[in-house]
């Protein structure tokens, strides 16, 4: 399952979850976003028990797209303990 996230709901959703998250910063406008998004469907179904998946899109949460710099979408950020990991 994937859960849609946005500037209300992120500490809800990740910034308090004990596990690891993969964020996918995506656009609905956004044709590589399109084509991104099977993938990370899939991955859901087969990670969903040991990875949270989350949906941020950036036009409806411009305070989270400055908050992470995202600067291009897709952008992928994996989060764990509700802190960014970086990669």
């Amino acid at each position: 399952m994937i859960t849609e996230v946005n500037d209300k709901t992120f500490n809800r959703e990740i910034g308090n979850d004990e596990s690891v998250v993969v964020a996918d910063f995506w656009a609905p406008w956004c044709g590589p976003c399109r084509m991104v998004s099977p993938i990370i469907d899939q991955l859901a179904k087969e990670l969903g028990t040991k990875v949270k998946f989350v949906k941020i899109n950036v036009d409806s949460s411009p305070t989270l797209a400055r908050k992470f710099r995202i600067s291009s979408v897709p952008t992928i950020i994996i989060f764990k303990k509700g802190k960014l990991k970086k990669l």
